[in-house]
């Protein structure tokens, strides 16, 4: 790392590759999975098990990844994903030649361990800089994604009918992807001191951590804000296909939301370090409500695309945020088990969101899914706020 660059050094770009392939891998599977799962399944609600395995699979990994973590260090344990997602990704490929939904599950199920995997890249990212660049560099990786949400949905098209199975070439374009991401992450220099070598009851226990204010917020900071987030976004394709819009329309409103979800990465640590985390994280509160507002006041193109990008925009906003936070709240050698906590509440709030949607899209409709969205976005501002008086409570001069 030189002065000159304190931010932007080779192992931090490396590592903004290593989450653009993930957010590849994420994107693609979002976008397939349900449309392989329909057409494997004679049960038109079960399409979305495929989906929901991906989630399930990376909360039921969040402990596994986390003694990786502990036992092999970053390197190794990013590579075990990247080599579970090669694995993964040809199963699924192999479910769908063969026409087996219930192997395409659990192949999806395996990939959460990628995932579980790629959800800490934006924690390493903190590793690979300086101290004073820590917010600005988890927000540069987080805007890797901008990669996945180009590439993602592109990859899935151009490759849906290379082969006489639609999406075959998907998921093996997928693997090769996995493995460029184990030769770039062979590139990337952990720092010694990160590699934790003590046993995971090292320093605090895990209820002690949780019982802290700021780690307490930050999680339901980043679980309900992907929470919400994942309960529109998933139910965005389906209500405007009941509202009779185009295909055409759904993919550009998908893809200005992951637009919105990503970009804001290349700034939303600078906002952090210059008005402070919890202000930044109150945006977020107040572009999902924004965004609410805008999708109940009607069903044309115009105001799901407006709905969505500000949704993506607020879920930047708060995930970033609760990123920050949390890393404030536990010592080095308690980084893996708070690490894995926050990410099982995350993985646990999207597998319930990502059954929910559908059923709440196709049985309520979609201004009551927006009106039932309210409720955890109340409970993340009522959180945000008795943080911030907690602090002035405690030490007066806190900003």
């Amino acid at each position: 790392m030189t002065s000159k660059h304190p931010l932007l050094n080779k192992n931090l770009v490396l590592l903004i590759v290593c989450q653009g392939l993930f957010l590849t891998n994420n994107v693609t599977f979002i976008a397939i999975n349900g449309l392989v799962g329909l057409s494997l399944t004679p049960v038109a609600w079960m399409a979305t098990l495929p989906v929901m395995g991906y989630v399930v699979g990376g909360a039921f990994s969040t402990s596994i990844v986390a003694k990786t973590q502990n036992y092999f260090g970053r390197k190794i344990s990013f590579q075990l994903g990247l080599l579970v997602a090669v694995f993964s990704a040809l199963l699924c490929a192999y479910a769908a030649s063969t026409k087996n939904f219930w192997l395409l599950v659990v192949g999806t199920f395996i990939a959460g361990y990628y995932s579980a995997n790629g959800q800490l890249y934006r924690f390493a990212a903190a590793e690979l800089t300086e101290l004073s660049q820590r917010d600005k560099a988890v927000s540069w990786v987080l805007a890797g994604g901008i990669l996945g949400a180009v590439v993602g949905p592109n990859l899935a098209s151009w490759t849906k009918n290379l082969f006489d199975t639609a999406f075959l070439g998907a998921y093996l374009s997928l693997s090769i992807a996995a493995l460029i991401g184990i030769a770039v992450m062979q590139c990337i220099h952990f720092p010694a001191e990160f590699k934790t070598k003590h046993a995971l009851g090292a320093g605090r226990d895990l209820k002690t951590i949780l019982r802290q204010p700021v780690f307490l917020v930050a999680v339901i900071g980043a679980s309900l804000g992907y929470g919400v987030m994942n309960l529109l976004m998933a139910a965005t394709p389906l209500a405007m296909q009941i509202c009779g819009l185009p295909f055409s329309d759904t993919a550009l409103v998908l893809q200005w939301h992951v637009i919105g979800m990503f970009a804001p990465g290349f700034f939303t640590g600078s906002l952090i370090q210059r008005f402070g985390t919890l202000k930044i994280m109150g945006v977020g509160v107040l572009l999902n409500c924004i965004c609410i507002g805008i999708a109940l006041t009607g069903t044309d193109l115009h105001q799901f695309l407006f709905a969505l990008f500000l949704l993506g925009v607020g879920w930047n906003f708060l995930f970033t945020g609760s990123t920050s936070l949390a890393m404030t709240a536990y010592k080095p050698e308690e980084r893996d088990k708070a690490q894995a906590a926050i990410n099982f509440f995350v993985f646990g709030t999207m597998a319930f969101t990502s059954f929910g949607s559908g059923a709440l899209i196709t049985t309520q409709g979609w201004n009551l899914l927006n009106l039932g969205s309210i409720l955890p976005v109340f409970i993340t501002g009522a959180a945000l706020l008795w943080l911030s008086a907690h602090r002035k409570k405690n030490n007066p001069l806190h900003q």
